[in-house]
């Protein structure tokens, strides 16, 4: 874990911009010694967020198989993966 001091990110931007990129890790900062902020690189931040929201939809579907709703069959996702994949090439013939 990376912890700073919030003056950090103002005399050694760059520093700790490039520690984000290389570590893929947040960086604590603290004003006064208690925890501030948190700083990450964007690529980062946008894989945490793809993982959060895919976590959300798991367990949505979750709740939703505990509640008694029913699923697909095999059958009906086969049959709706080639009719999406029909759609996206556009031309039919997928299989």
């Amino acid at each position: 874990m990376n912890i700073r001091p919030s003056a950090a990110i103002r005399q050694n931007y760059n520093e700790i911009a490039d520690l984000c990129r290389k570590t893929a890790e947040p960086i604590f900062l603290t004003k006064n010694g208690e925890g501030d902020l948190v700083v990450m690189d964007i690529e980062t931040y946008n894989r945490r967020e793809k993982m959060l929201k895919l976590r959300e939809e798991l367990l949505s579907v979750e709740e939703d198989r505990l509640r008694g709703s029913e699923g697909y069959s095999v059958g009906e996702v086969t049959s709706m993966m080639r009719s999406a994949i029909r759609e996206a090439v556009g031309d039919g013939t997928a299989e």
